[in-house]
């Protein structure tokens, strides 16, 4: 329940990119939920694989290179889904940050915070 909590964020996450963002473009809501999905099976899958391969970069900048690699992923969502596309690395670098700030503000609000014994 939590991980389809997490992909309906992300959807609307990528939806308020979209619209405020420019750079970002999505041919509908649809493709902006599909675009959530895929992006938190790319996060669980291929980030944690290029998080590793980039480790050297990721130390020598003090973790900042974590940002390029949040827009290499997010690049990758839009090359995968239809109707979801970025118009440069820019646009997916700003966009990553952004998706990040408001997924994580989302799931803030609508995490069940009550505590494991």
């Amino acid at each position: 329940m939590r991980f389809l909590l997490r992909l309906i964020v992300n959807g609307f996450a990528v939806l308020l990119a979209a619209y405020l963002l420019p750079g970002i473009y999505l041919r509908d809501a649809r493709s902006a939920f599909i675009a959530g999905v895929a992006l938190g099976l790319v996060n669980a899958i291929v980030r944690p694989l290029l998080v590793f391969m980039t480790l050297p970069f990721t130390f020598l900048t003090l973790g900042l290179f974590l940002l390029v690699v949040n827009g290499i992923c997010l690049a990758l969502v839009a090359w995968m889904v239809p109707g979801f596309s970025l118009s440069g690395f820019t646009a997916a670098f700003f966009g990553a940050l952004f998706i990040s700030i408001v997924s994580w503000m989302l799931h803030a609000f609508t995490a069940d915070h009550r505590t494991r014994k």
